[in-house]
């Protein structure tokens, strides 16, 4: 029996092993519902900024280019469980803050779901660091489902 609640999926990547268990939901909802599947990756402004601290331009331009090669590694991998489940992914690679540019995308783009991953910080390191799961909820019109990340062990 075919669902069709959702058609636009979204999940939100950064490559890390706690991200998997995220990837995997949004595949199997993504081919519980026919759906396509959007890989979203987002070089973070504050991460490069803290990377580039002098005014070389050739510097600055390396460590971009490593930011989006990690971001096309993490939507990769996503494209490539995908292939292997019979859904169709599309790989994106965004430059901003993630949580504003997460959501913004969703909502240009007639997303249906958007699924993010999230490792559970709480009290001080949350405040902190933050947590893009936490914003994209508050900002987002879209539903989302959150996904508590566990580093995946190898051979699973």
């Amino acid at each position: 029996m075919k669902n069709t609640v959702f058609r636009n999926i979204m999940v939100a990547t950064d490559g890390s092993e706690l991200v998997r268990k995220a990837v995997f939901t949004a595949i199997e909802v993504a081919k519980l519902n026919e759906a396509k599947l959007y890989a979203v990756s987002v070089i973070s402004q504050r991460d490069y900024d803290s990377l580039v601290h002098s005014k070389n331009k050739e510097w600055d331009m390396v460590v971009k280019d490593r930011l989006i090669a990690e971001g096309k590694d993490a939507t990769s991998y996503v494209e490539s469980v995908g292939k292997a489940a019979n859904v169709k992914v599309e790989s994106i690679i965004l430059e901003g803050n993630p949580a504003e540019e997460i959501v913004d995308f969703a909502e240009k783009n007639d997303i249906d779901l958007i699924v993010i991953g999230t490792q559970g910080r709480s009290g001080v390191q949350r405040f902190l660091i933050g947590s893009v799961a936490e914003n994209v909820i508050r900002q987002s019109n879209v539903k989302v489902l959150v996904v508590r990340g566990e580093a995946i062990k190898k051979g699973k």
